[in-house]
């Protein structure tokens, strides 16, 4: 068990190295770089699956859509974070309330045959 737990912290600590390395936790111009170097690698692989594929490849996203669409589901993420706090108190009472009837059912049964049998 501790050696699974070695073996994914290290796998988890080299892809954050990694991923340090290469400037996807640096600056937003860093990242900006790395998503157009990777961008431009793609272009001849893009290129080619076009050709062989039977369907249209879309192009790779602009990098202002790209932020676009990160802080809109950001935003998402923590509005549906906020409503999920904000109904935890009627999603516990129904909880307690379905957990109440199931012990009371479940005790019920058990004195139901006991009467039964006699």
């Amino acid at each position: 068990m501790i050696f699974r737990l070695a073996i994914k912290t290290g796998i988890v600590a080299g892809t954050y190295y990694y991923t340090k390395q290469l400037g996807v936790w640096g600056t937003s111009r860093q990242t900006e770089k790395l998503y157009n170097d990777i961008s431009k690698s793609l272009q001849p692989h893009i290129k080619d699956a076009k050709q062989k594929l039977p369907f249209e490849v879309p192009p790779l996203p602009k990098t202002g859509e790209i932020r676009f669409l990160a802080k809109h589901y950001y935003n998402e993420g923590v509005k549906s974070s906020i409503h999920f706090i904000y109904m935890l108190p009627c999603h516990t009472g129904r909880l307690a309330r379905k957990a109440k009837d199931a012990i009371s059912g479940a005790l019920e049964a058990p004195a139901e045959q006991a009467r039964s049998a006699k």
